[in-house]
């Protein structure tokens, strides 16, 4: 990692300071795949407890996964930022929305250090990553990191608020 470059610290300080994370750091201790272990998933959990129903808003990757090798974090001290954007985010990123397919001239390096991407697995879901964000992505990182957070908090609010039924509750 080059100087100037955002570290997982600052990213889980910066994700922290939003209201309701809870923040999830798998390790051999408490029963989590191992593939998981270093890796951190930020979930909007204001009761503290690990959402059962829902995905992290953004997670911090240390390492490739099977099936998600492009983007090369074998290399030492590289990790990815990947966050769950949003249809608006995304196309506002990307240029395209989240399910539109790839344009076939499309040579984006999902490896290519402190850049912007579709994500190389879930792009189509409308998630964003950055290999080593840094002095290009920061501000970008920090205002998706926000909207990611703002998304998954109001999910759960409406999660709170409807009954199994699917009836809206008083509020």
């Amino acid at each position: 990692m080059t100087a100037g470059h955002m570290t997982m610290a600052e990213i889980t300080g910066f994700v922290a300071d939003l209201d309701g994370v809870l923040t999830v750091r798998p390790g051999p201790d408490d029963g989590s795949p191992e593939i998981s272990w270093g890796d951190t998933y930020f979930f909007y959990a204001p009761d503290g407890a690990v959402p059962t129903a829902t995905q992290p808003f953004a997670t911090l990757v240390t390492k490739n996964h099977p099936g998600d090798e492009l983007s090369r974090l074998d290399r030492p001290d590289t990790f990815r930022l990947n966050v769950a954007a949003g249809r608006d985010a995304f196309a506002a990123a990307t240029g395209r929305a989240p399910r539109e397919a790839v344009p076939d001239d499309d040579t984006t390096d999902p490896g290519a250090v402190d850049t912007l991407i579709a994500h190389p697995v879930y792009g189509s879901l409308g998630w964003l990553a950055v290999v080593d964000p840094g002095p290009r992505t920061e501000r970008a990182v920090r205002e998706l990191l926000r909207t990611a957070h703002h998304l998954a908090r109001a999910r759960h609010e409406r999660r709170a608020h409807t009954a199994p039924s699917g009836v809206i509750t008083d509020r």
